[in-house]
């Protein structure tokens, strides 16, 4: 891990972010972003850090050209699950989310945009780390739905969206991710669709 990314951390974090935010605005896991934010800014010898890979995509998220030719390449990889609801995952995921609803519109697939808020912020415990689909968009009760987000990390949010999608008796056919770190293919039997897949050796 280098120094900047260190003083990234807690840069956030003096703003006021709390760790899971950390996690999500520097795309590290959450165990990374703890061990950011205990190192010291300007110390020498940096200790050694979780196994992680820091994702930087901003040269796609600053550019709106970019960002669409990105999302049109998610959305031909779901093009096969004929969903009815796009479910952007905050913050990353909705102008991803957003795009490919557009996108498959131009198909004739007539897809609704919905929202997920995680809540990470507070612990590791399940129980606390659901979040909610927002009101204030497409409802996903009776849908088929496919998830889009920016990175997985450990698949903990993944997990929480396709739990509430369920409960809230949605069918969580797929998801749509921009770079997957962990490796995965599927989980809780939806499969995951990535466009880049980091795979560590050894």
């Amino acid at each position: 891990m280098n120094k900047e990314l260190i003083e990234k951390a807690h840069e956030l974090k003096n703003k006021g972010f709390a760790t899971g935010e950390i996690a999500d605005e520097l795309n590290v896991s959450m165990d990374t972003a703890i061990w950011l934010t205990f190192q010291k800014v300007n110390q020498r010898k940096v200790k050694d850090a979780p196994t992680d890979f820091a994702i930087n995509w901003n040269k796609i998220g600053g550019n709106s050209a970019r960002l669409r030719n990105v999302s049109d390449a998610l959305a031909n990889m779901v093009l096969k699950y004929e969903s009815d609801v796009i479910l952007g995952v905050a913050i990353s995921g909705i102008p991803f989310a957003t795009m490919i609803s557009d996108y498959l519109d131009d198909y004739n697939i007539n897809t609704s945009l919905a929202i997920f808020h995680p809540k990470k912020q507070g612990s590791d415990d399940e129980h606390e780390r659901t979040g909610a689909i927002s009101k204030n968009f497409a409802s996903v009760k009776g849908k088929k739905v496919v998830i889009v987000d920016d990175v997985v990390t450990s698949g903990a949010t993944l997990k929480d969206v396709i739990s509430v999608v369920k409960q809230q008796r949605g069918n969580p056919i797929a998801a749509a991710i921009l770079i997957d770190k962990v490796g995965i293919s599927e989980i809780d039997g939806v499969p995951i669709e990535s466009l880049i897949k980091i795979n560590r050796l050894g």
